[in-house]
């Protein structure tokens, strides 16, 4: 689940909830959730840079998988 709002307590969050509560047993691996961090974003882009998921960050989520 890839998106930019919070991990926590957005969208994202619910929707890979409900997949874990009623498609477990069907899932290869765990889902993974890449989103923002838990905070505020700034309006500035070095900090939208810091808080708001990246290539880089997608990446290592995607590779995480591969690894399970």
């Amino acid at each position: 689940m890839v998106h930019e709002d919070s991990r926590s307590w957005g969208y994202g969050a619910e929707i890979a909830a409900r997949i874990g509560d009623e498609l477990f047993e069907h899932l290869d691996a765990p889902v993974r959730r890449v989103g923002a961090l838990d905070t505020f974003v700034g309006y500035a882009p070095v900090l939208e840079d810091a808080i708001l998921p990246q290539v880089a960050d997608l990446v290592s989520a995607v590779r995480e998988l591969r690894r399970y």
